[in-house]
């Protein structure tokens, strides 16, 4: 277990995706504005009632905003993690695309918060703060909100992870961070706030090991589709 929690969230694999000066800046002017344009068309999104038609164009136009910032401010890449079989047969290191570790680790990272859920039910400004998120999956299109949970997953993450991560050269996961819980805000639920620190630092960590979004995207999409499927049962 021990290893396996260091190839995910910690070892860092070799990379060289160096920036020149001119680069960067450009990157953190397009993250800059996109953050912005996210955290408003998110307030947005969130603030329409549940069971309504302008619900999803809204998410998929919040979607369409981060993975436009994202492949906008420069290059992204998938990242890698150490083999399980660390090694090859000429001893050299072995490295794959991280896929089945970040899938366990969102549900893993989803089972916490079903626990956390059982505490937040007794706790009345908690619980109504989470259900009002629960609105939307009871009133909605089940099929329709795994498809937009996971599309704006992916989005995030490319956008988070991917362009802001590499804007930031210092204490990338501490700001990238802080940068996605500000926008989750937005929303005014302390409850998605608070789901945003944590799962910002688990998938910040799996960017920082791995050098790219592919660990991140699944995690985040293993969590959030397990928390659209389990809270409606907690909070029904």
């Amino acid at each position: 277990m021990r290893r396996w929690v260091r190839r995910s969230l910690w070892d860092v694999v070799p990379r060289d995706h160096r920036q020149s000066d001119a680069a960067l800046r450009r990157r953190q002017l397009v993250t800059v504005g996109f953050v912005v344009l996210g955290a408003v068309v998110l307030g947005f999104s969130l603030r329409i009632e549940p069971g309504s038609f302008w619900f999803y164009p809204a998410t998929f136009a919040l979607a369409g905003v981060w993975a436009i910032g994202a492949f906008a401010s420069g290059p992204l890449h998938l990242g890698r993690i150490g083999a399980w079989r660390q090694r090859d047969g000429e001893g050299e290191r072995r490295f794959v695309r991280p896929v089945l570790s970040p899938i366990l680790l969102g549900l893993g990272l989803a089972g916490v918060f079903v626990v956390g859920g059982l505490v937040v039910r007794e706790i009345a400004w908690l619980e109504r703060q989470v259900r009002s998120v629960v609105d939307f999956a009871d009133q909605g299109s089940l099929p329709i909100l795994i498809v937009v949970t996971a599309v704006n997953g992916v989005a995030e993450e490319l956008f988070f992870r991917g362009a802001v991560y590499a804007a930031l050269p210092r204490h990338p996961v501490v700001w990238t961070s802080v940068a996605y819980v500000i926008a989750t805000l937005a929303t005014g639920n302390v409850m998605l706030a608070f789901a945003a620190i944590l799962l910002g630092v688990v998938v910040g960590f799996e960017r920082r090991a791995s050098g790219g979004v592919l660990a991140p995207i699944l995690t985040h999409c293993a969590w959030s589709l397990s928390m659209l499927l389990a809270l409606p049962l907690l909070f029904g």
